[in-house]
């Protein structure tokens, strides 16, 4: 069986089955394991390296999120043959990965990102403008880019991004506090195909940079504006503009309206929306959501002292065979119900509570 096993001598089937068939078994097998996992698979023996190698569709993932020496690992996994059509990087939070690492990148091996897709840089930290206008520069078919939680980005990593790539649909800017309104105009003429924003915590953005956006990004399925206290009626209600958008996060929309509100309820699409601590919203809001937007299954009213029972009722009466979560705690003009008392309203909840 030895021989067998390292593809040498034995019964010609034995040896078919050794040379053939078991590695199609451990390619299928290798699709579902971790990446750790499938590359220890590469020094089993030769045949299965070959193998394992050859098939391209397993080595799309470099995933390092975590990781440390994050930087090091990714420059010498792209000089490897088998990632040369790597598709997606995940870097969140990633140690020791800078602007250096991706300009190497960028010169030592620019074709292995020429079919990247989707790029993670959560929380890296130490990549600023010049690392992001790097990594961009060698992956023009991204689709996906997320740089949550950076502060040394700006509107001109931005500008690079939007130079570089023409074809992405997916932004998460989360927690970049130094981009503003004029990113917003950048993302708004170069991808009105635009399908996920989130822009949460971006503190400089107006009224005037999320115009942008709602005007010219009319493809959106998802927005996200949690804790974002800024913008002010005049902005939410385009947000009826959004014919296809199914999540929309508004927690801390301390300048909503139940005008506001009343236009954002024309987005018929709605499954998820987030209001928690919108304390300017009454029923009359409520009630204009709960008629127009008859899909949702997460809705969340945290906070808000201006709904009342009415809201519940209006809900009930159209959107009982959708909503798997509700949260109205802190809601004091809303009476207090038991889980059992909530499920004779809306019979599939599932969670009571989005907020601690």
């Amino acid at each position: 069986m030895e021989n067998n096993f390292n593809g040498k001598g034995g019964d010609p089937q034995q040896l078919q089955w050794t040379t053939e068939t078991l590695p199609k078994v451990f390619t299928i097998v290798s699709s579902t394991l971790p990446q750790r996992d499938l590359i220890s698979l590469l020094v089993v023996s030769p045949w299965l390296y070959h193998s394992l190698s050859s098939h391209s569709s397993l080595w799309q993932v470099l995933d390092f999120h975590e990781m440390n020496n994050a930087g090091n690992r990714l420059l010498a996994a792209l000089s490897l043959p088998r990632y040369k059509n790597v598709k997606q990087i995940n870097l969140e939070f990633a140690q020791d990965i800078g602007d250096n690492h991706l300009e190497l990148i960028r010169n030592k091996c620019p074709s292995s990102l020429m079919n990247l897709e989707i790029l993670n840089l959560n929380g890296c930290q130490k990549i600023s403008d010049k690392g992001v206008e790097a990594i961009t520069s060698a992956c023009s078919h991204l689709r996906v880019f997320s740089i949550y939680w950076n502060l040394r980005v700006t509107d001109v990593g931005v500008q690079h991004l939007v130079k570089n790539c023409k074809h992405v649909t997916d932004l998460n800017f989360s927690g970049c506090k130094n981009i503003s309104d004029k990113s917003m105009q950048l993302v708004a003429d170069a991808y009105p195909e635009l399908e996920s924003l989130n822009i949460t915590r971006c503190i400089k953005l107006s009224d005037g940079g999320l115009q942008y956006i709602l005007l010219q990004c009319t493809s959106l399925k998802s927005l996200n504006l949690y804790a974002l206290c800024g913008f002010t009626d005049t902005v939410y209600k385009n947000m009826s503009l959004l014919p296809h958008l199914r999540f929309l996060d508004l927690c801390g929309a301390q300048n909503l309206s139940d005008q506001g509100l009343m236009c954002i309820a024309k987005c018929s699409c709605l499954v998820y929306l987030n209001l928690t601590w919108c304390v300017r919203v009454t029923d009359v809001g409520v009630k204009a959501i709960a008629e127009g937007c008859t899909f949702l299954e997460l809705l969340s009213l945290f906070g808000i002292v201006g709904v009342t029972d009415e809201s519940l009722e209006a809900l009930a009466k159209t959107c009982s065979g959708t909503l798997k979560t509700l949260d109205v705690n802190g809601c004091i003009n809303i009476q207090r119900r038991t889980r059992e008392k909530l499920l004779q309203l809306f019979p599939l909840l599932e969670c009571f509570k989005v907020h601690s």
